[in-house]
């Protein structure tokens, strides 16, 4: 419960409107959460784990909120890139996740604080989230 107040919610204004991606969403936390509190967001989760993957997309249906819910991983991910990704609890290069955020978009951190690599900058906005802004 800690986690959801000090981090998801604090951090539920950063998301540009439009597109999200969440990469290994696991318990929902925070593309499902940011899903519930933002109608203005376009929402889908990624999650290679069959369980979850199923938790995920009945927790969606129940919860009454269009999301899509994939059975992969950030590099099977083949749809287009979304304004924000959101990344949790994963300890992934940034540049692993270039593909999946549009130019000018953004990634959002929550737990850990990577490097600024490949086509990213730290924008410094957003504590206790770590914020990178994709370059061209």
């Amino acid at each position: 419960m800690r986690l959801l107040v000090e981090k998801v919610l604090a951090a539920a204004a950063l998301p540009a409107a439009g597109t999200l991606i969440d990469v290994g969403s696991g318990n929902g936390s925070p593309g499902l959460v940011f899903a519930l509190l933002r109608d203005d967001l376009e929402v889908t989760l990624l999650e290679p784990r069959a369980r979850r993957w199923a938790f995920l997309r009945e927790a969606a249906r129940a919860a009454g909120r269009t999301v899509r819910v994939l059975r992969v991983r950030h590099d099977g991910y083949g749809g287009p890139p979304a304004r924000t990704v959101t990344l949790r609890g994963l300890a992934l290069p940034l540049a692993d996740l270039a593909h999946l955020v549009e130019p000018g978009g953004r990634i959002l951190v929550l737990g850990g604080r990577p490097e600024a690599s490949g086509p990213f900058e730290a924008t410094g906005e957003g504590s206790p989230v770590a914020v990178f802004r994709r370059l061209g």
